[in-house]
């Protein structure tokens, strides 16, 4: 199986988007409230892309971290191994 197989099948497996989803949905809550928190209280409609962007950024990246622990860990064995 190719590189790109196996990244594609680590990040829809496994649990990891449902991991993910949970991630972006507190961090970027947060990040949301720290950024457009003025423009949400003020009830002035907030900027889509980045309101957008905010969730989709750190799905990406807890995504990227679940795929790359599972490449990492599928190429070398197991993590106690690794020295």
């Amino acid at each position: 199986m190719g590189r790109w197989s196996r990244i594609w099948l680590y990040s829809i497996s496994d649990g990891v988007p449902k991991r993910s989803l949970v991630v972006a949905l507190i961090v970027g809550t947060i990040l949301n409230l720290i950024n457009q928190g003025n423009v949400l209280v003020a009830g002035v409609r907030p900027n889509i892309l980045k309101l957008f962007l905010t969730f989709a950024v750190p799905y990406v990246v807890a995504t990227y971290g679940a795929v790359s622990y599972r490449l990492r860990a599928g190429s070398v064995g197991p993590v106690e191994d690794r020295r």
